[in-house]
């Protein structure tokens, strides 16, 4: 039996995909008999929420993970520190980042490259330069990298410079985002839905500004949920003159979420780029169909079972709104091959090749070793 420190840091409780992947995996192996003992070190936010869902002990680092600089400095040097003292053999950092040097192997999981591909479109650029100087302080110290895509695996080679034969491709999965019910009805067909916070790569904007060229006696209706406090898209939506049909719900319940999930047409997911797309997958959970921006990594998600248009494009994503208002027997396909595209993507099989790095990770202390003496420094 191995010890495994689980990282936690970086869970606040606002991070949105990295946590459900952490949340979700750690569930998983809570279900089955790993072989291993984990250890949860968190955050002092991550403390105060429910973490029952955690299958082992969890400590408290006593630092905060929203506060920057006492954030960095635990993911640098306590939580080797922590493993150290509780005689871990393994580290685990599910989000990316972790301790630039420790004495027993360990697995990042990182989603994605995205401070590196797309600076331009990270919400606060001054903080561009110390997330990349800490994913290669990270990668400085990796046995085993895990990622959730094979475009995000080829930017972990290109901008880390970490050898391809120690990252391990593994998709991760969707999960029911609401209890459909039974018999919710028809689909609202001129009722197009996205979902997320408002970070620049997701390109938010590019759906009202598609808006704006569609004939008003042609518009679908849009709604976008996802912001807190004062939306950010809502100047673009006045200046445009799109309130009509664009509404930005901002932060929704789930009776409310349930609802849009039931009677939407389609989710759009228009980002620029991405690592994964978990709510691709969660829409698709659902039967809601989905349209989505036609990147690489996208292809890998969808295949067959959504619609693609080009993000870069206002024109292509209004053309692919109105098929969604016009074609419902097109939707309806998508919805069917949605549902079965899902047997795909299942968290048994993402916690299946994570054990199975761990244990690869586990096996050969001199592989670790010559791994991090090529990885970039």
């Amino acid at each position: 039996m191995a010890r495994v420190l689980v990282n936690f840091m970086s869970y606040t409780g606002t991070k949105g995909g990295m946590e459900t992947y952490a949340r979700e995996l750690y569930r998983e192996f809570g279900r089955r008999d790993t072989g291993h003992e984990f250890i949860g070190f968190g955050s002092t936010e991550f403390m105060e929420r429910d973490h029952s869902w955690f299958p082992g002990e969890v400590i408290s680092s006593g630092f905060s993970g929203e506060n920057r600089y006492a954030w960095a400095f635990a993911e640098l040097f306590m939580v080797s520190r922590a493993a150290r003292r509780r005689g871990a053999d393994l580290i685990h950092a599910p989000a990316t980042l972790g301790p630039w040097r420790s004495r027993m192997p360990a697995v990042y999981t990182m989603h994605d490259m995205l401070y590196f591909r797309a600076p331009e479109l990270m919400a606060t650029p001054f903080y561009t330069r110390p997330m990349r100087w800490l994913e290669k302080r990270a990668a400085s110290n990796a046995t085993l990298i895990l990622t959730d895509s094979v475009a995000s695996a080829e930017d972990i080679g290109r901008y880390l410079r970490f050898p391809r034969d120690a990252v391990d491709v593994i998709p991760l999965a969707g999960t029911m985002p609401v209890q459909v019910s039974g018999d919710p009805g028809p689909r609202e067909r001129d009722l197009l839905l996205a979902v997320g916070n408002r970070l620049p790569h997701k390109n938010f904007a590019g759906l009202v500004r598609a808006m704006a060229t569609i004939p008003v006696d042609q518009r679908p209706r849009l709604i976008i949920t996802g912001s807190r406090g004062d939306d950010p898209l809502r100047p673009l939506v006045d200046d445009l003159g799109v309130g009509d049909a664009v509404e930005l719900k901002g932060w929704v319940d789930e009776t409310e979420l349930q609802w849009l999930y039931e009677h939407a047409s389609a989710l759009m997911v228009p980002n620029y780029c991405d690592g994964f797309c978990l709510p691709a997958l969660e829409a698709m959970l659902v039967g809601l169909p989905v349209l989505m921006s036609d990147i690489p990594v996208y292809h890998e998600v969808g295949g067959e079972a959504v619609g693609y248009f080009d993000p870069t494009d206002d024109r292509s994503i209004a053309a692919a709104m109105l098929k969604a208002a016009a074609e419902p027997d097109w939707l309806a396909e998508l919805s069917t091959l949605g549902r079965a595209r899902t047997a795909l993507f299942t968290w048994q099989k993402t916690a299946d090749a994570t054990l199975s790095a761990f244990d690869r990770a586990l096996a050969d202390p001199r592989r670790a070793m010559s791994v991090r003496r090529r990885a970039v420094r």
